[in-house]
């Protein structure tokens, strides 16, 4: 059983709330918007990371992360992006190969949005674990962990930060 802490949009920020999750996790999965290498080195020291890069990411972390992460976990078939859409409406980056060879576990980032669903069409499950970190229009600060067992995807929580407030 392979425990896994999934995050996005961290947008740079990095704080030991975050971290006390990471050392409870085997492995970290970061779905883009790093913003910073700090927050990729931080979790790195702790816990093995798979990672890929967003749409603000720089090219010093374009070298380190790819923008397609596809990979076995166990017995599952794991694709991590950061710009995916959601079942049925998939970006046009990824549309066409999803429909013809769809993972088990689809992940991506950028909405900003938490969101678990299945895509019965494609056997699929997607997860987007929302942002924990404080840029963006999100108030809610959000990550998810769940547990792989052989073909299994289980135990599946909500972490949530305090909300955040505008500025004023």
């Amino acid at each position: 059983m392979t425990k896994i802490l999934l995050l996005s949009d961290t947008h740079g920020y990095i704080d030991n709330n975050i971290l006390k999750y990471v050392k409870q996790a085997d492995e970290v999965w970061h779905a883009g918007d790093i913003g910073n290498l700090k927050v990729t080195d931080a979790i790195k020291n702790l816990k093995p990371l798979k990672g890929v890069y967003g749409n603000i990411d720089d090219a010093k972390i374009r070298i380190e992360f790819p923008e397609h992460n596809r990979f076995m976990c166990e017995d599952v078939d794991v694709w991590i992006t950061h710009i995916g859409g959601y079942p049925p409406k998939y970006n046009t980056r990824v549309a066409n190969t999803i429909k013809q060879n769809p993972p088990k576990l689809f992940i991506c980032g950028h909405s900003h949005i938490l969101k678990v669903m299945p895509d019965k069409k494609l056997n699929l499950i997607h997860m987007n674990p929302g942002a924990v970190g404080k840029h963006g229009f999100h108030k809610q600060r959000t990550m998810l962990r769940f547990t792989i067992d052989g073909k299994k995807i289980d135990n599946l929580e909500v972490i949530e930060f305090p909300l955040r407030h505008p500025k004023t």
